[in-house]
């Protein structure tokens, strides 16, 4: 019994090495001879038993390997002989007195030959515990198949008889057996066997069994069975998992089973006399290879952030050896912290592995989508088929799909002009806020602050131009200046910031005149025409000669000073504030003789909400600058007590006002008064 790795004797009451001593218990005793190692080993076993059932006149056994038919050596005989027994009596009437016997095969008789030729044709005639046998193996030469109601039955007629002075003595021993070959059926073993074997019975009684009590048609349907007479037919079929059988895993580039049971039957009848026939059959019926299916189970939880995986339906003859996770493999037992596989045992005789593996590990891949993000896991499980070793690799794949819910980035470039920061939408955007110094990135702030900002129903672009207002941070050389720019993502309820997007880019330009929201120009000028002249960039200054460069070549020169400094005019337009300096390239050209460079920031009135109300300038918004190369000095009607250090205003007529001999207003009266530049005069626009 190699399914389940037993050995398994069958023995006969009627066998050759039983006793019975008091004609109700049979002992069988045997060695059974093993060979371990090489060595050899004997177990003495022996094993008593009493029939459960009184012996009936005659008694057929069907075993698996041979056929057994005993009767009483009681024998009464019949009232009238039948053809048969006088045929056979002419053959008594031979030379020897001891016991033949003759078979009949096909209707043919066949010489009588002593028990003891018999006897090299394996045949076994005895007579033992008060019962007269004979046993013989299936295939014999004597043997012949016939066919009852379509069912094949293998028959043995053998005629046992004996002379003894004037009485001749005739015992018929027939045996016939069901050779019906099991066959699979959607999902049950069927097995058929004749319902009367002998001419003159009738069956009054059907039981049967898979190595267990008998059960009756009624029991047997109770736990899934089915028997079933058609005709003069017994059909009985068996669920292919049924309880009592036994199962083995094969491996043949798939896995497969096959299911092996030992179905064993009583059919008694009687005759019209009343003499019961007992019919014991013993049948091992095997399936063919039936594919095995493994199931595999995703019971993964997003949120506990890792896979849980469930391959179950294994057979207990089926253990893991070792593991493939994206074709790395781990031996099992795990000799991991993090990947666990724990094994669950069923009540079916199969058992189940649990497989844990956290998303962030290793041998799980990971591919970003425009809304979610999707793990990856392939598996492939190594299953050895024990005793036998065979190996099976079971392969699968899972995935888990989690919806992005990590802040966007932006994706950044650099350019010479400007920095681009995009972002791809997703469904998941509605989460989040963009914002830019605190305050919502949209179209108005974009105008504002000089951006460029394009949303469709793609993508969100914005680029941020060289000279644009909206640099959080800018360092100014003459080599260029490092632009700063960051854009805050938050989340849409808490408005907590969850991420940024910051990128530095440099950027270069031959000139550039910035004017700052905190009221200082900033200007990298090209002092080309002054160099020809014969002036050196770095010792030249602003209207008040202590404003030198912060920087200067052979041919540029970086200014950065407040608006309202170094000798600054201002100059009132309408709705607009202008600061006017200018670069000096030597002495004369305060008179207005020489070349000059003009630096002129201007401003929206309206955003200079601090102009008079403190002592440092603020402004709204960035102001708008220019560069004037100009050769011969712009002019304009001047006072004769207006001097460079003092500031000016512009009406929008055009005309210059003079502030110098102006006094402050008491308070209380209406008007107000501004800003204390470089020097202790005032100006003020009264309505």
């Amino acid at each position: 019994m190699h399914l389940n790795n037993k050995v398994q004797l069958r023995a006969s009451y009627l066998s050759c090495h039983t006793e019975c001593k008091d004609g109700e218990a049979y002992t069988f005793s045997f060695n059974l001879v093993a060979y371990h190692k090489g060595e050899k080993v004997t177990h003495a076993l022996n094993k008593t038993c009493s029939p459960s059932l009184p012996w009936s006149l005659r008694e057929v056994t069907c075993e698996v390997n041979y056929m057994e038919v005993s009767v009483k050596s009681e024998i009464t005989c019949p009232s009238s002989p039948e053809k048969n027994d006088w045929d056979n009596l002419k053959l008594a009437h031979s030379p020897s007195a001891d016991w033949q016997v003759t078979f009949q095969r096909g209707g043919e008789q066949l010489p009588p030959a002593s028990l003891k030729t018999a006897r090299h044709s394996d045949y076994v005639f005895d007579l033992t515990h008060g019962r007269l046998m004979f046993r013989t193996p299936y295939g014999q030469p004597h043997s012949f198949i016939a066919v009852l109601d379509g069912v094949p039955v293998e028959v043995v007629h053998a005629t046992l008889f004996s002379r003894q002075s004037w009485l001749v003595l005739l015992i018929d021993l027939i045996t016939a057996c069901s050779m019906y070959e099991a066959v699979l059926d959607e999902g049950y073993m069927s097995w058929e066997t004749p319902d009367v074997m002998y001419p003159g019975l009738h069956t009054t009684n059907l039981s049967f069994s898979l190595s267990a009590d008998l059960m009756t048609p009624e029991e047997a349907e109770a736990k899934g069975f089915i028997a079933e007479k058609h005709n003069n037919t017994v059909g009985i079929s068996v669920p292919y998992d049924a309880e009592g059988g036994y199962r083995k895993s094969v491996v043949s580039g798939d896995l497969f089973e096959f299911y092996t049971y030992d179905l064993y039957t009583e059919q008694l009848s009687v005759d019209e006399d009343g003499i019961e026939t007992r019919l014991r059959t013993l049948r091992t019926m095997s399936t063919p290879l039936l594919t095995r299916a493994l199931l595999d189970e995703n019971r993964t939880v997003v949120e506990e952030q890792r896979f849980t995986l469930y391959l179950g339906d294994i057979p207990q003859d089926l253990k893991l050896v070792w593991v493939e996770l994206n074709r790395q493999r781990f031996e099992v037992p795990l000799n991991s912290s993090s990947i666990s596989v724990d094994e669950v045992v069923h009540p079916n005789d199969t058992h189940g592995l649990v497989l844990k593996v956290p998303f962030n590990n290793s041998p799980v891949t990971q591919t970003f989508t425009v809304e979610n993000i999707e793990y990856k896991l392939d598996i492939n499980y190594t299953l050895m088929v024990t005793p036998e070793r065979e190996l099976y690799h079971h392969r699968t794949s899972f995935m888990a799909v989690v919806p992005d819910l990590a802040p966007p980035q932006f994706k950044v470039s650099c350019s010479e002009s400007s920095i681009t920061f995009k972002l791809d939408h997703k469904p998941s955007g509605y989460k989040w806020a963009f914002t830019v110094d605190s305050e919502p990135l949209t179209v108005d702030l974009a105008t504002r602050k000089g951006l460029v900002m394009v949303n469709d129903s793609r993508a969100l672009q914005l680029d941020v131009p060289l000279l644009s207002h909206g640099y959080a941070n800018k360092n100014y050389s003459l080599q260029g200046f490092l632009g700063t720019f960051e854009i805050q993502v938050r989340d849409q309820e808490t408005y907590q910031v969850q991420s940024s997007t910051v990128k530095t880019c440099p950027f270069f330009t031959n000139e550039l005149l910035v004017c700052s929201p905190a009221m200082w120009m900033i200007a990298v000028v090209d002092l080309t025409l002054a160099v020809a002249s014969g002036g050196v960039p770095s010792q030249m200054t602003l209207r008040h000669q202590r404003c030198v460069p912060k920087e200067a070549d052979g041919t540029r020169a970086l200014f950065m000073f407040p608006v309202n400094d170094c000798g600054s005019f201002v100059k009132l337009g309408k709705g607009t504030v202008t600061y006017e300096n200018e670069i000096l390239y030597s002495k004369s050209s305060t008179d207005g003789t020489a070349d000059r460079v003009i630096l002129q920031c201007t401003y929206p009135v309206s955003s200079l909400y601090r102009l008079f109300s403190t002592v440092t300038l603020e402004s709204d918004t960035p102001g708008v600058g220019r560069i004037i190369h100009t050769s011969q000095m712009e002019t304009e009607p001047q006072d004769a007590t207006t001097s460079a250090a003092l500031p000016q205003s512009r009406y929008s007529s055009g005309r210059l006002i003079d502030f110098s001999g102006w006094k402050p207003p008491q308070l209380g009266r209406k008007g107000f008064y501004g800003q204390r530049v470089h020097t202790a005069r005032h100006f003020y626009q009264n309505n």
